[in-house]
């Protein structure tokens, strides 16, 4: 199998870092977009920080490298923990 080769990701100096504490996923049949969004605490509010589209292959992709990443970092830092919040929805939400 061939080795793929290093891809060099050009980063704009104006794309700044962000921060998002929750995910709504939809999709339809040629994409899935992700919607990051940035709750604001102590209020019903919420800001879209960033909505990123790809194709079903691309959503397949990234649930395998999470899925590797995640196992990773479990043994590196422990098992990470969900905590239930049953008054406060999902962080993740599928349309």
């Amino acid at each position: 199998m061939k080795k793929k080769a290093e891809l060099n990701v050009i980063v704009p100096d104006a794309l700044e870092p962000t921060f998002a504490n929750s995910i709504r996923i939809a999709h339809k049949d040629d994409e899935f977009s992700l919607m990051f969004v940035q709750t604001i605490p102590n209020t019903d509010q919420a800001r879209a920080k960033a909505i990123v589209s790809i194709t079903p292959q691309h959503a397949k992709r990234l649930l395998k490298a999470l899925e590797s990443n995640i196992k990773i970092y479990e043994g590196r830092y422990g098992k990470i923990k969900l905590v239930e919040e049953p008054e406060k929805p999902s962080d993740v939400e599928v349309a």
